[in-house]
């Protein structure tokens, strides 16, 4: 899949990460202005810049256009249905990272945002090939704790593993899946977009499953003791 970045791209901002490189996210598109931007693009590339806004006042100003945090998600549409009044629904494909280096000032005639994107983290075929070389410890060392340790109890875990053990897929995209599994912090999960170097993305995602394995192995070691009287465990 290829993206121009020569021309502003459409950007569909939400309160946190909810798209990554090589995931797919299902979207029900039913605010006018985000009807418009689905019309639009599949007359176009089908492309959509997934953004997140910055900070908290979105809340009030979200009809508006709030502040947005730089680092998106580009997402293809591969899959769309237009329903009969008017909403959509459609299938995001992630493809790649990026960064908004500015946006378009606003147009009555346009009731979506759009950016001018720039992109993050796209090598060349000898860079990627040196990044995959250098996550093969991280890979084993994942394979081993999502089997032999108390993370395989993770709900995310076995899918994970099923991707580990396929080597056609690249280390780069099972550190994708793994955020979406396993991260439920949605400040790390940002951290995550923005970074360009995937051997730094794998450290924090090592920094913590470690963190996560100390909680279940812990919580573990309760399982064992009787609670006191009118209390859970849980």
């Amino acid at each position: 899949m290829r993206v121009n970045f020569g021309r502003p791209m459409p950007v569909f901002p939400l309160g946190q990460v909810s798209l990554m490189p090589h995931a797919v996210l299902p979207l029900h598109i039913f605010e006018p202005r985000y009807r418009d931007m689905v019309r639009d693009v599949l007359d176009g590339p089908g492309q959509i810049a997934m953004a997140v806004f910055d900070g908290q006042l979105w809340r009030q100003e979200y009809d508006g256009r709030p502040p947005l945090r730089p680092a998106v998600c580009v997402g293809q549409i591969v899959r769309h249905q237009k329903l009969p009044d008017g909403r959509y629904l459609i299938e995001l494909h992630g493809v790649c990272r990026a960064r908004i280096v500015g946006e378009i000032p606003e147009d009555e005639d346009v009731a979506y945002r759009l950016a001018m994107l720039e992109p993050v983290g796209i090598g060349d075929p000898s860079e990627r090939q040196e990044h995959e070389q250098r996550l093969l410890a991280f890979r084993r060392k994942l394979e081993h704790q999502l089997r032999q340790t108390g993370l395989k109890r993770l709900s995310g875990a076995e899918g994970v593993l099923e991707h580990l053990g396929d080597e056609e897929v690249p280390t780069v995209a099972i550190l994708e899946l793994l955020t979406f599994s396993v991260i439920q912090d949605a400040e790390l999960r940002y951290r995550l977009l923005a970074e360009a170097d995937p051997v730094r993305r794998a450290a924090l995602l090592e920094t913590e499953l470690g963190g996560i394995r100390r909680l279940v192995d812990r919580a573990e070691g309760q399982l064992g003791l009787d609670a006191p009287k009118g209390v859970s465990w849980n």
